[in-house]
């Protein structure tokens, strides 16, 4: 029998997905399950968006341009500098969807076996885009005692070799929330600039700040030019996850130029997502006051409502709508199953993400969940609820 490659055996699963199967079980038992594990807003995308699509008068489905429609990414560059963010439209190239803008980046700037420091916990699928990639992540640990602050600047310069060739960041943070400080991206800034690296922040949730705090995006760091690449989405921003569009930033114009050819490879982004992310951007502001709103509600929520079940530990998010939440048990990724397979609460159980697929350091974050609070407030109280009471009984 031919064989799979190695690359394949070794990309991960997704801690958000995996489960899925036994969340089907869980439902054909007639369970409701509290969807926690997945990043999928309830929030209503906005009518103009959608509107755009059923109103499109199109009688042949093209290729658009490789980058992406001229008119979006010039739509586009004028929502930046609205955000204060000095960007060109030739400075962008729309994706599909931040996936595809972050492989782009990686393919740009690394070869096999070259090393990308990510502070800890990220995204999970930053470990399948490297091993697809064939790059190394070198993980630098932040940890919940800290609410996952910048680890200090001396961690990253202990990991630098030369096999290194950027730090990546996703500020907001998903998992954990965390929002990077002014200082902060200055000192990362700093580093990247010294040891001649790229910097490759994925900013997909910087609208969503909470408590007055601001978002600090490093296209906005003067001299950081030729370091900077900037990865965005639609997807949480409009609530449009299932448009896959995102796009790839930059002012390096070599790196735009080696973007293009990864780009002209897979042809172009697809049409009607592109014609509704352009309509996306005439969303009003009323709207994301509204969300922010709604969601720092939620997570007030959910934290005060975690904080009360003895032996929980959360940190507190200032943007995206994550957190990590430490559990007294020694495996969450038995729990969760258990939870699905096994476990109900007067026919209802909820699903949550493991936190050890978020890391990439061996036997890191066993007792640690992701809980995402796109659900109703409702919602959240009785997923809490359904919580206390299955760690109540759980033998580990």
């Amino acid at each position: 029998m031919p064989k799979i490659s190695q690359k394949g055996l070794q990309m991960p699963e997704s801690p958000i997905r995996k489960l899925v199967p036994y969340a089907e079980i869980a439902k054909k038992k007639g369970h409701k399950v509290y969807h926690l594990n997945i990043g999928q807003p309830d929030i209503k995308t906005p009518k103009v968006a959608l509107d755009a699509v059923k109103n499109a008068n199109i009688e042949v489905l093209e290729y658009s341009h490789s980058a992406g429609f001229d008119s979006y990414r010039e739509k586009l560059s004028n929502y930046y500098k609205k955000q204060n963010l000095p960007i060109e439209k030739q400075d962008i190239i729309i994706t599909t969807g931040g996936s595809e803008a972050l492989l782009f980046a990686l393919g740009s700037t690394m070869d096999t076996n070259d090393e990308v420091i990510i502070p800890e916990p990220f995204y999970a699928n930053y470990n399948g885009f490297a091993v697809a990639s064939g790059v190394k992540v070198i993980p630098v640990i932040s940890s919940i005692e800290t609410g996952f602050a910048l680890p200090p600047i001396e961690e990253f310069e202990k990991l630098i070799t030369s096999n290194t060739k950027a730090i990546l960041i996703c500020n907001p943070g998903n998992p954990t929330g965390y929002l990077y400080s002014e200082e902060e991206i200055k000192q990362l800034a700093a580093i990247v600039k010294k040891h001649d690296l790229f910097l490759i922040a994925d900013e997909v949730y910087r609208e969503f700040t909470y408590d007055g705090y601001k978002h600090n995006s490093i296209m906005n760091v003067s001299g950081l030019e030729e370091n900077a690449i900037m990865i965005d989405s639609v997807s949480k921003r409009f609530s449009m996850c299932g448009a896959r569009i995102g796009c790839i930033v930059s002012k390096n114009k070599e790196v735009m130029a080696t973007a293009m050819k990864f780009a002209q490879a897979r042809l172009s982004p697809p049409t009607y997502a592109q014609i509704a992310s352009e309509a996306a951007l005439d969303t009003p502001q009323s709207y994301f006051d509204e969300v922010i709103t709604e969601y720092k509600e939620r997570r007030d929520i959910l934290v005060n409502e975690l904080n009360k079940i003895e032996g929980v530990k959360v940190a507190i998010p200032k943007g995206a709508f994550y957190c990590i939440v430490k559990l007294p048990i020694s495996n969450a990724n038995d729990f969760a199953q258990w939870l699905l397979e096994t476990y109900d609460f007067n026919g209802e159980t909820v699903m949550v993400a493991p936190a050890a697929g978020f890391y990439s350091s061996p036997n890191v974050g066993l007792d640690e969940v992701r809980i995402a609070y796109v659900l109703k407030k409702e919602d959240l109280i009785k997923s809490v609820q359904i919580l206390k009471e299955a760690l109540s009984v759980y033998k580990d």
